[in-house]
């Protein structure tokens, strides 16, 4: 029996969780690419990317094909491209703004360690 759809969903936003492979998504949404152009463009390994392709492989996101003596990627599915587009209009969102801050910079604080039952009763504040 196939699993619920609101489960593969979440597996598959799962599978956009890492930034190597939003990263990879947007470029190959320009044009395909070759490895050593991905490399150029994302601040990882030979070795992070290539896992990063195989789990966008397993979930057909990308795709390989060979031109000459290169491996070109590319997006599995066009609809990629249009997710990726309106991922961007949602996180560039004025009230979308504060929420979606990396959470590196969310955890830049002085206060302490752990919430007080202060600090977590306390709502953040609207703009």
């Amino acid at each position: 029996m196939e699993a619920p759809l609101h489960r593969r969903k979440a597996e598959f936003f799962k599978t956009l969780g890492h930034p190597a492979r939003i990263r990879i998504l947007e470029l190959l949404a320009e044009r395909d690419h070759a490895v050593h152009e991905l490399l150029e463009q994302i601040d990882i390994g030979p070795s992070n990317l290539s896992q990063q392709l195989a789990v966008l492989r397993r979930h057909a996101l990308v795709v390989s094909h060979r031109q000459g003596n290169e491996v070109l990627y590319s997006l599995g599915m066009p609809e990629v491209a249009r997710l990726l587009e309106v991922a961007r209009s949602i996180v560039e969102h004025p009230d979308a703004a504060d929420a979606l801050v990396p959470e590196v910079e969310n955890t830049r604080h002085t206060g302490p360690s752990t919430p007080t039952s202060e600090t977590r009763l306390t709502p953040p504040p609207r703009n």
